[in-house]
């Protein structure tokens, strides 16, 4: 009976030990970044209305067609914005008052701090092989909070812009183009990861990875 007692006794152990190590062992799971997808397309076959008063999306600002049709870094390329970054703010709905009012209170210093945070984040993703939160730990969480809270005080809210598409039910697309500085911008996103870094305070291998998303950060940003 002894003998049966210990052997049980010794296959119970041997299952906690096995168990321990198991958990012991960080588990990695392959990233799924369709979580962070972001439908960016507008419609614009179908036009009935614009702030102009056509019914044309060829009476568009510059911007605004080169931004539906490749987005904020398309802008960018166009002459008058070669030294600045550009974001343009999107809302849509059925109600052209509250619309309205939302480009008529958009405070660029402010206001710019949630799309510009947007950026930010997409491009520290766009460089992760694993999930961002792994792959930088602490860094990451804390530059996306300052992100999301800093103003930029040489932010510009430069034009807005609105059309009407007759789907079902109607609906305005209202945007706004809001410029800043490309120096002064990529000074305080600098400032911001100097800081996030400081906080988290990575260890060796981490801090490797993390330096050199900071020295590559503004290539294809």
């Amino acid at each position: 009976m002894k003998k049966i007692f210990y052997a049980v006794f010794l296959i119970y152990t041997a299952l906690i030990l096995l168990s321990c190590s198991l958990l012991n062992k960080r588990y990695i799971p392959d990233p799924d970044f369709s979580v962070y997808a972001i439908d960016k397309t507008i419609e614009i076959d179908n036009i009935i209305e614009t702030k102009d008063g056509g019914s044309s999306a060829e009476r568009m600002p510059e911007w605004l067609l080169t931004f539906i049709r490749g987005g904020n870094q398309a802008v960018e390329q166009l002459n008058a914005y070669r030294n600045k970054y550009v974001f343009v703010g999107v809302n849509k709905g059925e109600n052209f008052i509250i619309l309205n009012k939302w480009t008529e209170n958009f405070t660029a210093e402010q206001d710019s701090a949630i799309i510009t945070a947007e950026r930010i984040e997409e491009r520290i993703i766009s460089t992760a092989t694993l999930y961002p939160e792994y792959e930088y730990g602490l860094f990451f969480e804390s530059l996306i909070t300052l992100a999301y809270g800093t103003g930029y005080p040489d932010a510009v809210k430069e034009e807005t812009y609105w059309f009407k598409i007759s789907a079902e039910p109607e609906t305005y697309y209202f945007f706004i183009l809001i410029t800043i500085d490309r120096n002064r911008m990529q000074s305080v996103i600098r400032n911001m990861m100097a800081e996030a870094f400081a906080k988290a305070s990575p260890r060796r291998a981490q801090a490797v990875v993390i330096n050199r998303l900071r020295q590559s950060f503004f290539e294809g940003f």
